[in-house]
């Protein structure tokens, strides 16, 4: 895996599984799926608007570990498990997290289930810029 460097940064959660939290290829970390996962406790966070902005703050955690920010996202996708009830909270919360910022490209998807009967779960790709 030459060029990749696998990330597990220092207030990331732990996996769930054989899997690491994200990639760094050239200038893009690829973050894996988040879930709504408290770093200290590893547990599920409780209420549904909670466990979505935590997912997006655990990604967003990877994110600047590498030196990206929300602005420096270049794709999410998310999945939820009720598109009606939970497309609204993650507009919400996306609007609340990005403050004014361009959003990026978004692709949302309603599955029938996730890992531990979550409800919600987004990947995301950043873009890093290269040190001046």
């Amino acid at each position: 895996m030459a060029g990749v460097r696998i990330l597990s940064p220092k207030g990331a959660i732990t996996p769930t599984g054989p899997w690491n939290v994200a990639a760094r290829a050239d200038d893009f970390v690829f973050v894996a799926g988040m879930r709504g996962i408290d770093p200290k406790t590893n547990a599920l966070v409780d209420g549904n608007e909670a466990r979505i902005r935590q997912a997006f703050l655990n990604m967003k955690t990877i994110a600047e570990s590498e030196g990206a920010g929300l602005a420096d996202c270049v794709r999410l996708v998310v999945y939820v498990t009720d598109m009606a009830a939970l497309r609204p909270l993650v507009n919400k919360v996306q609007e609340e997290l990005w403050a004014g910022e361009a959003y990026p490209p978004r692709t949302i998807l309603q599955v029938s289930g996730l890992n531990q009967n979550d409800i919600f779960e987004v990947d995301g790709t950043f873009y890093v810029r290269p040190a001046a």
